[in-house]
């Protein structure tokens, strides 16, 4: 019997998942938004092999030639391919978005959970430590953070990982003040399962769609966060390549070579749309209440 059971929830499972794909593929612009996000994530893994030239190497004679066959966008002030540049870029820039929003999520879960289910004065503790992070501008707090740790990609994820995690403890927080009251709670209360059990054989499953569609969508802030940052000086530093600094250096030659500062920018848009997109689609599919 118990089997029976256990074979026909895995079956009930496997259903669901075929259904929740079947969902995605039918929206086409979440199709659209998945295939950047796939195509990106490939460029940054394969950079060494699809770039047509080394990003470091310096053509001081041909510095700022417009696009051509052997340098598709250009090259910038120093000669350097800065189609190379900008797929090299890429690698900073999805590195970036999933350990920020991996930390991010490290750190807001637990609390999250931990307010949310014990309520009283554990919650009112963390919800005024989190209140007081988001009380600042994160981008402001970033480069305060950064000004005193200095510039560095290690420190650009660890700033943009503490102004970030309160939204991921709050989201999670509110979700879990309505579970605790739901049924299937009170029924394994009821049959004596204590507290970490529960929330995590009953509690954290149900919360897990609500931070994949939140974490895929906050996959594109900490990506423009760190572009500028880099473009302010105090990201990542040389030789690293990052598109905000492509950006910075790209800026003192816009009237006489515009594709150094376009075509960086080009690929912060697109990627942010691409994350955007495929997380809206996740949200519809995932959430009940926003299916028509």
């Amino acid at each position: 019997m118990e089997k029976e059971t256990a074979k026909q929830t895995q079956l009930e499972v496997t259903q669901s998942k075929y259904k929740v794909v079947h969902l995605l593929l039918r929206k086409k612009i979440t199709v659209v938004g998945l295939g950047v996000v796939v195509f990106m994530m490939l460029v940054a893994i394969f950079a060494p092999w699809v770039s047509p030239n080394d990003p470091y190497e310096q053509r001081l004679g041909r510095g700022l030639e417009a696009p051509s066959d052997e340098f598709p966008l250009g090259t910038d002030n120093l000669g350097r391919c800065i189609l190379s540049r900008v797929i090299y870029g890429s690698r900073i820039s999805m590195a970036v978005g999933l350990m920020v929003v991996t930390f991010r999520a490290a750190i807001g879960i637990p609390l999250g959970l931990i307010a949310g289910f014990y309520g009283g004065r554990v919650d009112n503790i963390i919800m005024r430590v989190t209140d007081t992070f988001i009380a600042f501008p994160g981008i402001l707090l970033a480069i305060a953070v950064m000004a005193v740790w200095g510039p560095g990609i290690f420190n650009v994820m660890l700033a943009l990982s503490i102004v970030g995690w309160p939204q991921f403890a709050r989201l999670v927080r509110g979700e879990v003040l309505k579970l605790r009251e739901q049924d299937f709670v009170e029924a394994g209360r009821a049959i004596g399962l204590g507290d970490a059990r529960l929330i995590t054989k009953y509690i954290l499953p149900n919360v897990v769609p609500l931070i994949v569609v939140y974490g895929t969508l906050g996959m594109a802030a900490p990506i423009v966060s760190e572009a500028s940052l880099s473009f302010l000086g105090l990201g990542t530093t040389p030789p690293t390549i990052s598109w905000g600094r492509i950006l910075a250096e790209g800026r003192r030659f816009l009237r006489y070579a515009p594709w150094m500062a376009t075509f960086p920018g080009i690929a912060i848009t697109v990627t942010v749309m691409g994350f955007n997109l495929f997380g809206d689609g996740l949200r519809d599919v995932l959430d009940p209440r926003q299916r028509n």
